[in-house]
């Protein structure tokens, strides 16, 4: 599934630095349509589990639970968009990029992986 991912991701341009660097320059709709167009889905998907109450393969129950809002969301959400609009790579295409040879995104990975730790040793001193 892996693999097929990245094929998906790799034809539809999602990991391109190009179809980045143009959305976030309000140049073109090419990734908010894929973006909204997960986000449609998603949404389809949260709706048909709760109205049919669909369960998992071993016929357990899907739970989705409830979520609070915090401002650190807000912040969160512009220092990873400000790194995704720098480096042209988000967290799920940076493989895919590796994968095309773009060995340069190795250093947005390393600074994910980094990321991911300095967050992990801050967060119980963060503001809530």
């Amino acid at each position: 599934m892996g693999i097929l991912f990245g094929i998906v991701f790799v034809k539809a341009e999602v990991i391109s630095w190009f179809r980045i660097q143009e959305m976030f320059r309000l140049q073109s709709f090419h990734m908010y349509g894929i973006i909204g167009s997960a986000i449609i889905t998603g949404m389809l998907s949260v709706f048909l589990i709760k109205k049919y109450n669909i369960k998992t393969i071993n016929k357990e129950p899907i739970t989705i639970a409830p979520k609070k809002f915090n401002k650190g969301q807000v912040y969160g959400g512009l220092i990873f968009g400000s790194g995704w609009a720098i480096t042209g790579a988000c967290p799920g295409p940076l493989f895919a990029q590796i994968g095309i040879g773009a060995t340069v995104v190795v250093i947005s990975l390393l600074s994910a992986i980094a990321g991911t730790w300095v967050y992990g040793w801050l967060r119980d001193r963060l503001p809530r």
